[in-house]
């Protein structure tokens, strides 16, 4: 039985530190509802398969065991007093695919990644554990904040519709999938007849879900996949070829240069998370007006600490290319929503993100689920990479002040694309001394201030 929380108070929790241990039916109520949801969600998460499989060569129960292992980690956030449902990185990935694919494929590239996913891992808990994450990130321009962000979301296109993308396998299901999906999640018209009609509003909460299930139906009718064929039983990762074939132990440990080498993607990735955690943090208060019962406490040290140490792990037992993040956004939204609806619906919010993270780690091992998805996660993956494109280049826009900031960061994120992490860089610190140094603010020209001479 669970522990009762006092009105108005905080979830209770077993002290340690900077954690607050709590414990699945103990320290808070388990969420059928959410279990469920991340049960079905779980597919999303296992299209980074295709990913690994692609761009690291490795066999599908090899991937599916780093997704697994991912799984078990993602559980660590809310054990420890986080209380948001984790996820990849997913605007870095892109870049992250970039930098890697400068390495031969093999043993070489996979200590690339080592390095890298290491070393942002250590940056993030050294970070966390003396509280200068946020002291960092604001000595960085807005233009090269932009820049990075404009530059992550190009290159999640670029993975679908560049040469040997997902559009030229699978151009129509694409299509459909991602016309629905863009509607669904965008569109001004859909926002403005989902609240008047419960179907429409049940779809809404189901994220990129209903893209998936269309994938499925559509793949095969246009021939571009397989129907799924279900089978029964538990699925069967590769833990033992995962530690023997791809990890330092068994490949050798980086060497000095990698890590040298991965320090511009290292930087770029830590912009990207330290944004995710300033949305983790608005999401959380903009819930907590509707639940005066509950006391939120979201510690962004804390959280950086945490990601830190799944970083740094998995770097170790199974490296990872969409890396380990503080947040999925979507799906934080959807249980945000749900939990505005008052105790009742559901009782923390802690127990609403743990159940549903506790689901997905489940549908991972159920041999029906990953067999159903398996012939569309390419789709799923592109489905994904343009919603997140999208989103990308929107929020780096926004980080831009002025006209300058915008032109700065256009350029830098073309560089990204074309030349990865450590040329954009290189081209953005450039870019502002030459543009920027002894600029004053007068002389400026803001965007959102001026907004007549955009048409200019």
């Amino acid at each position: 039985m669970s522990l009762k929380r006092e009105d108005g108070k905080e979830q209770p929790y077993i002290p340690a530190g900077p954690f607050k241990i709590r414990i699945p039916g103990i320290h808070y109520k388990f969420e059928v509802a959410d279990y469920i949801q991340g049960l079905i969600m779980c597919a999303v998460c296992l299209s980074a398969i295709p990913m690994l499989q692609q761009y690291m060569g490795m066999p599908f129960n090899v991937a599916l065991a780093i997704v697994c292992l991912n799984g078990i980690f993602y559980c660590a956030h809310v054990l420890l007093g986080d209380p948001v449902i984790p996820g990849w990185v997913t605007p870095a990935i892109p870049l992250l695919i970039i930098y890697v694919s400068g390495f031969p494929i093999g043993p070489e590239r996979v200590q690339a990644l080592i390095a890298f996913e290491m070393s942002l891992g250590i940056l993030a808990f050294v970070l966390g554990a003396t509280g200068l994450g946020r002291k960092i990130i604001l000595l960085v321009p807005c233009a090269m904040q932009a820049g990075i962000i404009m530059g992550a979301g190009l290159a999640a296109v670029t993975v679908v519709f560049g040469k040997g993308g997902r559009i030229e396998t699978f151009p129509y299901t694409i299509t459909i999938c991602i016309g629905l999906g863009f509607y669904l999640l965008f569109s001004n018209h859909f926002k403005s007849i989902r609240n008047n009609n419960k179907f429409l509003k049940i779809i809404a909460n189901l994220g990129i879900l209903p893209i998936m299930l269309l994938a499925i139906i559509v793949g095969p009718i246009v021939g571009e996949t397989l129907w799924p064929h279900i089978q029964w039983g538990f699925s069967q990762p590769a833990f033992g070829e995962l530690w023997s074939k791809w990890t330092f132990w068994s490949i050798g440990f980086p060497p000095a240069i990698m890590f040298i080498k991965a320090l511009p993607m290292v930087f770029s990735a830590y912009i990207i998370l330290f944004g995710e955690m300033i949305q983790a943090q608005a999401l959380l208060e903009d819930a907590a007006p509707s639940r005066p019962d509950e006391l939120i406490d979201y510690n962004p040290n804390r959280s950086h600490m945490i990601f830190g140490l799944r970083n740094m792990i998995m770097s170790i037992i199974g490296p990872d290319l969409t890396m380990c993040g503080p947040l999925w956004a979507a799906m934080q939204v959807v249980v945000c929503d749900r939990y505005k609806h008052g105790r009742k619906s559901m009782d923390s919010i802690n127990g609403g993100s743990g159940s549903f993270r506790f689901g997905t780690l489940t549908g991972y091992f159920l041999l029906p689920i990953v067999t159903l998805v398996t012939p569309i996660l390419g789709v799923a993956l592109a489905s994904t990479m343009l919603i997140q494109g999208y989103v990308s280049v929107r929020i780096g826009i926004l980080k831009a002040r002025t006209f300058n900031d915008l032109g700065i960061a256009g350029v830098m994120a073309a560089v990204l694309v074309a030349k990865g992490a450590a040329w954009g860089i290189g081209v953005g610190i450039i870019l502002c001394l030459l543009i920027q140094l002894g600029n004053k603010k007068e002389m400026d020209t803001y965007i959102f201030e001026d907004k007549s001479q955009l048409s200019e």
